[in-house]
């Protein structure tokens, strides 16, 4: 049989469906299959709209206006209708893209919603076609996250997250030590049994990561706790989990008073120590004490009664300083000096101990002590020894350097003795005899001065309440007898009053 006596054979309607349908997307095209089913019945099987649309929950208009489309355009007919505008959107001006911007960088930062209000109003003065809410958002959406973060947070909020970094890590341990402070989120009981967050100050190597000292305490910091916590970074310790020590290249600190103090200036002189100051408000380069502190946060503090975290208050304090010291001791030596760090892979610990390093040493720890614990001070001399601190200090060695100027070096904690040097060389300890047999720090003496200064004022205001009391006596005693003695003899204004014997 040839070709074209073959019968006619009806084509699948599914078939030509798929043929007709390749122009459109996956979406659509199952949507115009799926609408083409229902309109199946009515096609072959001759079913009334109203009977199709009652079947599948639909509207009669809505089947009519199904097979409408069908008989138009065929089963792409049936698909949704595209925007004629599909893919582009309709660009504004310039001028409105400015102001649009303009007004998304203002202070305190608007909403979309009201930068598109104050944009269609500009537009509908100036006759120009009117921005949609989309076009106006897609504007503010565009704009350079770090220009945003500069215009509504500041300098500061961009410095930490636009800036470029410069990550420096030290080579070796004991390159670079950082050294901080911080008030821990935690309440402890003080000496009086009474709630109080501890100051931690620490010292930690750059390039291991471990701590090198620390110490707890309720005193804020000052340049004697930095002292303290220093010399016991650099002696050799007694715990022998905890090897490091030595005197860093480089110490590297904020700009508090107790770092920048003269009494650090001439410490790091005498170590062959350089001292390094960070950028005043940019603590970023401290990022390693910090990171520390976070960690006694998350990994210690959490855990304890009396945490709090941030400046929120109600924590019930229950640990004493010695029992929140001895918890804080085992964290640091037991977990965080023995687990790999995040940053370095290493346990701080075995990464200070690596390739055989051999720390710098002060000659003795007398020495260091002298260095660190004691403040320096010029004095004369006098015969009758050396005043210092309203103290009198006296030693037979003096008796050959009355009149001259010496140097003298104490400890704040302990005046009953003073070290006396002359160009350098060692002269003596002096002695003040008042207080020779205990121990009275600077803070004491000044608190002692200041009390009895207080008594004496309060003797004095009750002296001269007394004297007041008595005048104030005398002049109502004066004032009561001057009407009388007018009464008796009254004078004649301006005349001469003459003394009088008795016997006249």
């Amino acid at each position: 049989m040839s070709e074209a006596t073959k019968p006619d054979v009806p084509a699948d309607p599914t078939t030509i469906a798929q043929q007709t349908l390749t122009e459109l997307t996956e979406s659509e095209r199952r949507l115009a299959l799926a609408r083409f089913e229902i309109l199946r019945v009515c096609i072959e099987d001759g079913a009334t709209l109203v009977d199709v649309a009652r079947a599948n929950g639909l509207n009669p208009r809505t089947v009519e206006r199904w097979m409408d489309d069908y008989d138009r355009a065929g089963l792409v007919g049936l698909a949704r209708k595209r925007r004629s505008d599909r893919g582009r959107s309709k660009a504004l001006l310039p001028q409105l893209v400015g102001l649009v911007e303009g007004l998304a960088l203002k202070k305190p930062q608007p909403t979309a919603a009201a930068v598109h209000r104050k944009v269609v109003e500009v537009a509908t003065r100036h006759g120009w076609d009117l921005p949609s809410y989309d076009a106006v958002h897609a504007v503010i959406a565009a704009l350079d996250p770090g220009l945003v973060c500069l215009a509504h947070e500041g300098s500061k909020a961009y410095r930490e997250a636009f800036d470029l970094l410069y990550r420096r890590e030290a080579d070796r341990p004991n390159e670079i030590w950082q050294a901080d402070h911080t008030l821990l989120d935690i309440w402890l009981l003080d000496e009086h049994d009474k709630p109080c967050r501890p100051w931690l100050t620490s010292i930690i190597d750059d390039h291991s990561r471990a701590l090198s000292g620390y110490l707890l305490g309720f005193q804020a910091p000052s340049a004697l706790i930095t002292a303290l916590v220093l010399r016991q970074a650099i002696w050799r310790k007694e715990d022998p989990r905890w090897h490091v020590c030595g005197i860093p290249d480089i110490f590297y600190t904020d700009n508090g008073s107790d770092f920048t103090s003269h009494h650090m200036e001439q410490v790091a002189a005498d170590l062959e120590m350089r001292l390094v100051f960070s950028i005043p408000g940019m603590p970023r380069g401290r990022g390693r004490i910090e990171r520390f502190f976070e960690t006694v946060n998350q990994l210690l503090l959490c855990d304890l009664p009396g945490y709090t975290p941030g400046d929120s208050a109600g924590a019930k304090a229950r640990l004493s300083l010695a029992e929140f010291e001895t918890k804080f001791r085992e964290f640091l030596l037991g977990a965080y000096h023995q687990q790999p760090h995040s940053a370095t892979g290493i346990a701080p610990q075995t990464r200070w101990e690596a390739n055989g390093f051999l720390p710098r040493f002060p000659e003795s720890l007398e020495q260091l002590d002298l260095l660190l614990l004691t403040v320096a001070k010029s004095r004369r001399v006098r015969q009758d020894g050396i005043h210092f601190q309203s103290l009198r200090y006296m030693d037979l060695t003096l008796a050959g350097y009355v009149g001259q100027d010496v140097t003298i070096r104490y400890d704040p904690r302990d005046l009953a003795e003073i070290r006396v040097y002359h160009e350098n060389l060692f002269v003596c300890r002096a002695v003040c005899q008042e207080i020779a047999g205990q121990t009275i720090s600077l803070k004491e003496i000044i608190r002692a001065r200041n009390r009895r200064r207080r008594e004496l004022r309060s003797t004095l205001d009750d002296r001269n309440a007394v004297v007041e009391q008595l005048l104030a006596a005398h002049r109502s005693e004066a004032e009561n007898a001057a009407p009388a003695a007018t009464e008796s003899t009254p004078a004649a204004p301006g005349a001469l009053k003459l003394k009088r014997y008795i016997n006249e």
